[in-house]
């Protein structure tokens, strides 16, 4: 087991979750809200998931293997994008399912998703698996995988600092949530 193809299996599962949305009649609406629950879900826990156990690892690996100019990069850059994609998840819920700001919103999400999981395939995981041995990887998908039973229920969404993030992991704290930080493109002026 390895946790760069465990996150590499939801992002699977996420791009087909958004491909059967595509592929349910709008008049459906109680199943069209019940696959965007379910996606919608597992997008903030998959992200969550990643803050708590990838993103710290790789920043101390960068760290120590004297890359971190790079890989904090890459993690300001996913934390950010992460906040934009629980945005754009919150948009969904401002809409009647069904309608066309509705689909105009959850292709914003899928869009904002899409963007965030094809750099983090190609940097990120890239980086992590040049940076960590695959008994590291294996014993991170292990935390991975709990990390995600555990919540399936679901996690509350939470944008976070992305500079104070990198702070926080660099110097071995665990940057968990702890409240909405009103940044990002869900602050209302």
């Amino acid at each position: 087991m390895d946790i760069t193809e465990l996150i590499l299996d939801d992002h699977h599962e996420q791009r087909r979750l958004f491909a059967i949305l595509e592929q349910i009649d709008r008049s459906q609406t109680g199943e069209l809200a019940a696959v965007w629950d379910r996606l919608a879900s597992f997008l903030e826990l998959h992200a969550q998931a990643e803050e708590e156990i990838f993103y710290p690892e790789l920043l101390q690996l960068g760290v120590a293997a004297r890359r971190a100019a790079g890989v904090e990069e890459e993690t300001l850059d996913a934390i950010h994008d992460h906040n934009d994609i629980r945005d754009a998840v919150a948009e969904v819920g401002r809409h009647h399912v069904g309608t066309d700001d509705w689909y105009a919103a959850v292709a914003a999400a899928n869009q904002a998703n899409g963007d965030h999981m094809a750099e983090e395939e190609r940097e990120g995981l890239t980086d992590f698996r040049r940076l960590a041995g695959l008994s590291r990887r294996h014993q991170l998908a292990v935390a991975f995988a709990a990390y995600e039973a555990r919540n399936y229920a679901g996690v509350r969404p939470v944008d976070k600092d992305p500079a104070e993030y990198v702070r926080a992991a660099e110097q071995g704290v665990r940057p968990g949530p702890s409240g909405s930080l009103s940044i990002g493109p869900m602050k209302r002026s």
